[in-house]
């Protein structure tokens, strides 16, 4: 294929991509005819301390801030400064109902209702918050479903909260691995664990893209295989939410938990989502750990004693937006929604490709992309295990201005973010990775 020719619509529907030609001038075509291009001055990303500009792939760890989110969260100072108290009804966003300006963003990310999404907390407290209605322990449904290897936090957020029910956690928290010698966990050994499992599985929390590999999850076929034993299921999407195009509402899951500070490029801290599908937000009789802001607002401040909760995923909330934290969030959901998921998915899944093409036969003997090769399989990171020196390699990678992450035992991480990555910033990853691989 020669790069002097069209090798891509205009339209950018890069999912018909099927050559590429390993040069940087290919690399430079990409980007010329990408529709998306224009995303990246969106963002503020970290100026290098010297040298050629930094290659910013860990939007799986921490995105990159969104231009709009300092002149955003100065409107909430300058509303503070001018209106004190008054602010909550009469900001030009009033704080009482702020948390409404992320709702139909967030829904549209994630393909839910409105009425099912909520941005609260952090992704912990979240999972905690659904555990509680969502884990029932009775008779001999008991058991918990998670991923061995799944982020630590999630572990031990199970555990606790199994050991606060007053059970054992060893007994009742069952950790299902991949096949020996392998890192991919496959959905038919998860089908499998949940019919020996039967009416001993309560609830299972499983991923939607695993953080480590970047094995994204059929969550449709998940969600089918726990509710079909009588059980609960929800996803901790911290890598799956804003990376794949979700479509949690179709996919007929029970809950669902992310953060917003990585792909979501919210800011450090950022405040969490929450789905809680229709059919349990109407419910208003499901148990929960209530808090003021939960109640229904049409009777908040009655101040009654009798918590009425309001039939949505509000109901879930405990206590009033962090006002200054939402709005990052409110920035960075006004570019996805002009991006669009389906357009950054396809976007991606051609970013990605580029860069496992560039770099798969210069790995050698060196090391192995855990992700799998398949795109309806991962999203945008590839994960490489060194076989040996793997902490030197990544200092390599480091140094070459290639801003990535290490997790043990010798992954290094590398996400191009669709946003704001570029097919050149790809092209010059795949040169550092070939001089850290000699």
């Amino acid at each position: 294929m020669s790069s002097t020719q069209p090798v891509l619509p205009t339209a950018l529907d890069l999912v018909q991509v099927r050559n590429f030609e390993a040069t940087e001038e290919f690399a430079r075509h990409l980007d010329q005819i990408d529709s998306l291009a224009r995303f990246r001055s969106q963002f503020v990303l970290p100026a290098p301390s010297r040298g050629s500009p930094s290659v910013y792939l860990v939007g799986n760890s921490l995105g990159p801030m969104p231009r709009q989110a300092r002149d955003l969260v100065n409107e909430e100072l300058d509303a503070w400064e001018s209106l004190g108290v008054e602010g909550h009804f009469h900001a030009k966003r009033p704080w009482y109902s702020w948390h409404e300006q992320v709702r139909d963003g967030l829904a549209r990310l994630v393909g839910a209702q409105p009425n099912e999404v909520v941005a609260m907390n952090s992704l912990t407290t979240n999972l905690h918050l659904m555990l509680t209605t969502f884990y029932r322990p009775s008779g001999r449904r008991t058991k918990l479903l998670i991923e061995k290897g799944a982020f630590p936090s999630d572990i031990f957020a199970l555990r606790s909260h199994v050991a606060a029910r007053g059970l054992d956690p060893d007994a009742e928290v069952v950790e299902i691995a991949p096949r020996t010698d392998a890192w991919l966990l496959e959905e038919s050994d998860v089908e499998a664990e949940c019919a020996r499992l039967g009416d001993t599985l309560a609830c299972a929390v499983l991923p939607g893209v695993q953080y480590r590999t970047g094995q994204a999850f059929d969550l449709s076929r998940l969600s089918r295989a726990v509710q079909g034993v009588g059980a609960r299921c929800g996803f901790d999407l911290a890598h799956a939410a804003g990376n794949i195009d979700l479509q949690l509402t179709a996919c007929g899951c029970d809950f669902a938990v992310w953060c917003s500070y990585k792909y979501l490029n919210a800011g450090a801290g950022a405040v969490a989502g929450c789905f809680i599908a229709q059919r349990h937000g109407r419910d208003t009789s499901l148990p929960r750990h209530a808090g003021w802001w939960g109640n229904d607002p049409k009777t908040r401040f009655q101040m009654t004693d009798r918590f009425e909760p309001v039939p949505t995923a509000d109901a879930w909330q405990l206590s009033n937006p962090p006002i200054l934290a939402l709005a990052p969030l409110l920035a960075s959901l006004q570019l996805f929604d002009a991006a669009t998921m389906p357009a950054l998915r396809r976007k991606s899944i051609v970013l990605t490709g580029f860069l496992e093409y560039l770099i798969r036969d210069t790995l050698g003997t060196n090391a192995e992309i855990l992700t799998p090769a398949s795109a309806s399989r991962r999203g945008c990171q590839l994960s490489l295990l060194f076989k040996d020196n793997a902490r030197a390699r990544f200092e390599r990678l480091t140094s070459a201005g290639i801003v990535c992450d290490y997790r043990e035992p010798g992954i290094v991480r590398l996400a191009p973010a669709p946003l704001f990555n570029t097919f050149h910033e790809v092209w010059r990853t795949s040169v550092a990775v070939r001089d850290a691989c000699r």
